[in-house]
């Protein structure tokens, strides 16, 4: 029976508190505005937000879906705020940030699953911030193709879509969610817009093998993705889908080799790397020009 064990000792995290993070959580409190970094109680927290980088999480704080392994509130979604992409835009440039990640809650009660409003967000802060480069993070927008093309017809610098788990895991932590349709999704964004970097993020210990950890990271490169996230599942709440093991930072390294060798142009791995964790720096790293 899978239990969640104590955290072994290579789990070191800052505690929140600092000047920057308490600037920044008052921004966001007078904006009104919502981050990724709280509903889904990241343990990144105080770094990113030490360093004046979140991932602001758009289209409510209600999801219509409810993945075993997310601690996002799911149910009901209230009306579209008109005024969010705004007040997002306003924040971007009163805290001067040169990189924003945007994500969002599924939104399946919405024709365009929020797209829209995603393109809105980014059109936005491009007029108010135009030397701010940003990522998005999306949902699958359960496969429509217009509402993809939506988006990344809006310019953003990254498109990213996590594939989170391996294909045998898929279903049964991702209800909602098709694993072929999440890699359709990321290769069509290449097919529509090439000079856009897709980007994918995985969890493990939910109860895959190394095996097919690296069998989804193979699924993809074929899918064109470039830039790769793979980090540990952590239990949110006991209601939540148990944790089966701890990764190892050598297995985690292992990883990351694996990818480079499949041709990846950047690999983050390690027991506390999330998808939007320093994705400035993954960002920068992988489109350096060599020396």
């Amino acid at each position: 029976m899978s239990v969640q064990r104590r955290l072994p000792e290579w789990f070191t995290v800052r505690m929140p508190g600092g000047p920057g993070f308490l600037e920044l959580r008052r921004e966001l409190r007078s904006a009104e505005l919502h981050t990724v970094c709280e509903e889904a109680r990241c343990p990144n927290i105080g770094d990113c937000w030490e360093r004046k980088s979140a991932t602001f999480m758009i289209l409510g704080d209600v999801c219509t879906r409810a993945c075993r392994y997310c601690a996002v509130t799911s149910g009901k979604p209230a009306a579209l705020d008109p005024g969010e992409p705004a007040r997002l835009a306003r924040t971007v440039e009163h805290l001067g940030l040169r990189y924003c990640v945007i994500t969002s809650v599924d939104r399946d009660d919405l024709p365009d699953g929020g797209a829209s409003v995603f393109a809105e967000c980014i059109e936005r802060i491009r007029e108010t911030s135009p030397g701010c480069k940003v990522e998005v993070l999306i949902p699958d927008f359960r496969g429509d193709r217009d509402a993809l093309h939506t988006v990344l017809d809006a310019g953003p610098t990254v498109l990213n879509h996590n594939i989170e788990t391996v294909r045998r895991v898929f279903r049964s932590v991702r209800a909602k969610g098709d694993y072929d349709l999440s890699l359709d999704l990321l290769a069509r964004s290449r097919a529509h817009a090439p000079e856009i970097p897709t980007k994918s993020g995985m969890m493990v210990g939910l109860g895959e093998t190394t095996d097919e950890v690296v069998e989804t990271m193979r699924d993809l490169r074929e899918a064109g993705v470039e830039l790769l996230t793979v980090g540990q599942y952590l239990r949110p709440t006991p209601a939540h889908v148990a944790m089966d093991r701890f990764y190892h930072p050598r297995e985690f390294a292992e990883l990351e080799r694996a990818g480079r060798a499949m041709g990846f142009k950047h690999v983050a791995a390690g027991p506390l790397v999330r998808s939007s964790y320093h994705a400035d720096e993954q960002l920068e790293a992988a489109t350096a020009v060599p020396a």
